[in-house]
């Protein structure tokens, strides 16, 4: 946001994309339906080593078909809606929807892990916003315990399809590529605060 003489500008209209890419005061930022909403603090470590597990699996089974990003990564989904989903990811046929900017775009699925500070906006203001945009499936991984929520949308909402607990494979019918369990993801990072 603008200042002025050190004082912040009053907005009478929603903040768009390009307000949004011109800040730079070292925070982190999503955009929600034109309002901007700090993102803290910042994940810790054993979120981030979570993160990675799961987005080095996904790569692995995946990169014949898919792209996979991890935050911070711009989710465009309009000009005045924009996430930084803990994963994301991308058929390749979809190229074109990547950009210096970040994705624009509906991608395949996204990912959210659950954080003490984050499981309101996760588990409601998400799942609303994923569904309102079409995004096909949307995961909630809950490191407290090593479980997995999977979201599929089915007219225009969504319906929770199943929850895989640590030792169940997680699969999905619409990423045939997908397999792993979370007992593997909560395994390689014990020891980790957070």
């Amino acid at each position: 946001m603008k200042k002025r003489d050190d004082k912040p500008v009053v907005r009478e209209r929603p903040i768009t994309y390009d307000d949004y890419a011109q800040l730079d005061d070292g925070k982190r930022y999503e955009l929600a339906d034109g309002v901007l909403e700090l993102m803290t603090p910042a994940p810790t470590p054993k979120h981030q080593a979570i993160s990675f597990q799961i987005q080095m699996i996904l790569t692995f089974g995946c990169q014949s078909e898919y792209f996979v990003f991890s935050s911070p990564i711009d989710l465009i989904l309009s000009n005045t809606e924009v996430r930084q989903p803990d994963l994301v990811m991308v058929r390749k046929s979809k190229i074109d929807m990547i950009t210096m900017r970040g994705i624009e775009g509906i991608p395949d699925l996204v990912a959210e892990i659950l954080s003490p500070h984050s499981v309101k906006r996760d588990k409601q203001d998400k799942l609303r916003v994923y569904a309102k945009y079409q995004i096909p499936e949307y995961w909630i991984v809950d490191p407290a315990h090593a479980s997995l929520e999977q979201y599929m949308l089915t007219d225009n909402r969504y319906e929770l399809f199943n929850v895989y607990d640590r030792d169940e494979t997680v699969r999905s019918d619409r990423l045939p590529c997908v397999s792993f369990t979370m007992g593997q993801i909560v395994d390689a990072v014990a020891g980790l605060p957070g």
